[in-house]
């Protein structure tokens, strides 16, 4: 079988290549029994040296899969003729070795592949797609007349007239897709991909007793966020939030926050909304290192801004706290994930940024601990399994790859 070119616009280190896109990539492999490459952008702060480029082709082999390294730059003059470059020498290793298909993730790296689509004439396959350009302009990190708005909304809507398959984030995605970008999309060739989670690594079975004392949390509501602040995410309102959370349950409430933020930015936030510092329990952890934390939560927090093209995005931690069980405050009209959370009664969904609303989100959230623990844990996870599970990403790679479900 002839190999599939997969492009990202990430580090590997990254965990948008870790979590989001390599458990995928092997899927690809292994079920088209295809040779894939993988091209990430190595940032400076997330670089791999040539040791471990080594040893990562050398491990990625035994899984029929090769990490071709190039450089980022951000957008510019400089990245621009680095591209003129990294395009001829990717239309010369797409012809020497046969790819047969460009696999692209996110439509920054859509953009790349879809001119190496058309300078080598393979298919172009858009996976993870969901707006950036337009996401960008709402969380106010470009302006609507800069330059790498219009480039890039520009290749957005030119690759998606060019692609052969689209595996989106949301379901949403392809209306999305004929307002914004005037195209029609066949039921064939459009397909609903989640971030899905690994159900053996996230289960609150797991719950480490050690852990909880040596964190001082034994009979503490414990509130868990594994994320950032700012961008896509909210940052004030977070400790808004957490203000009503320490007025409703006072010293039984704690804030289990897994982020590398800096310790100075999360001191002046907590003095802002007078919460003392020994409530939140500041980690920044490896990812395999996440799951024995989530376990020891009661309840999690998904904070991303409630713009609209978050619309079409996909939360991976999302998933990941349905595996663990956990009841789930997010903003509205997230993916598909605000919905989900509001229909199966797994948490609450904010109508607005308000303290009434974060009130209201807190009674809910006491409510649903006051359930059999066990229980509301097993009918959480359950969510999981039908809206996270690794088995939906393989259905679709093996349609578009033409691979018949009954071949392993």
């Amino acid at each position: 079988m002839k190999p599939v070119l997969v492009l990202t616009y990430w580090s590997f280190k990254d965990a948008l290549v870790q979590t989001y896109t390599l458990p995928y990539v092997k899927i690809i492999a292994a079920v088209s029994k295809r040779k894939v490459y993988l091209v990430c952008l190595e940032q400076s702060q997330l670089k791999t040296s040539y040791q471990e480029r080594i040893k990562t082709n050398a491990d990625l082999q035994k899984d029929n899969m090769q990490v071709i390294f190039l450089e980022y730059n951000r957008f510019g003059i400089k990245q621009i003729l680095m591209w003129s470059f990294y395009l001829t020498k990717l239309l010369y290793f797409v012809n020497k070795k046969g790819v047969e298909y460009i696999h692209t993730w996110g439509t920054p790296a859509g953009a790349i592949g879809y001119l190496l689509s058309i300078l080598s004439g393979k298919p172009l396959i858009l996976d993870s797609y969901e707006p950036h350009a337009e996401t960008m302009i709402e969380n106010g990190t470009w302006k609507l007349n800069s330059w790498a708005y219009k480039i890039l909304f520009e290749l957005e809507i030119r690759q998606s007239h060019r692609a052969k398959y689209y595996i989106a984030a949301a379901s949403g995605m392809k209306d999305y897709a004929q307002k914004t970008y005037n195209l029609q999309i066949d039921n064939n060739c459009f397909f609903t991909k989640p971030a899905c989670t690994d159900l053996e690594k996230f289960n609150f079975m797991y719950r480490d007793s050690q852990l909880i004392n040596e964190l001082d949390l034994d009979g503490k509501i414990i509130c868990v966020y594994a994320g950032k602040f700012g961008g896509i995410y909210l940052d004030d309102e977070i400790f808004d939030f957490f203000k009503q959370c320490f007025k409703h349950w006072k010293g039984n409430f704690r804030i289990l926050m897994l982020t590398n933020a800096s310790i100075e930015s999360i001191s002046k936030q907590l003095q802002r909304v007078q919460i003392p510092n020994n409530v939140l329990i500041q980690k920044f952890v490896p990812h395999y290192d996440i799951p024995k934390y989530l376990a020891i939560a009661d309840f999690a927090l998904t904070p991303v801004k409630p713009i609209p093209t978050k619309r079409y995005c996909t939360p991976i931690k999302d998933g990941e706290y349905w595996a663990t069980g956990l009841p789930v405050v997010i903003t509205s009209n997230i993916s598909d994930d605000s919905d989900i959370i509001e229909e199966n009664n797994a948490g609450y969904v904010l109508k607005s940024l308000t303290d009434n609303e974060y009130n209201n989100a807190i009674t809910k959230i006491d409510d649903l601990l006051k359930e059999d623990n066990g229980l509301l844990k097993k009918r959480i996870r359950a969510l999981a399994y039908k809206y996270r599970n690794f088995d939906i990403v393989e259905k679709i790679y093996r349609q578009i790859y033409s691979v018949p479900d009954t071949v392993k």
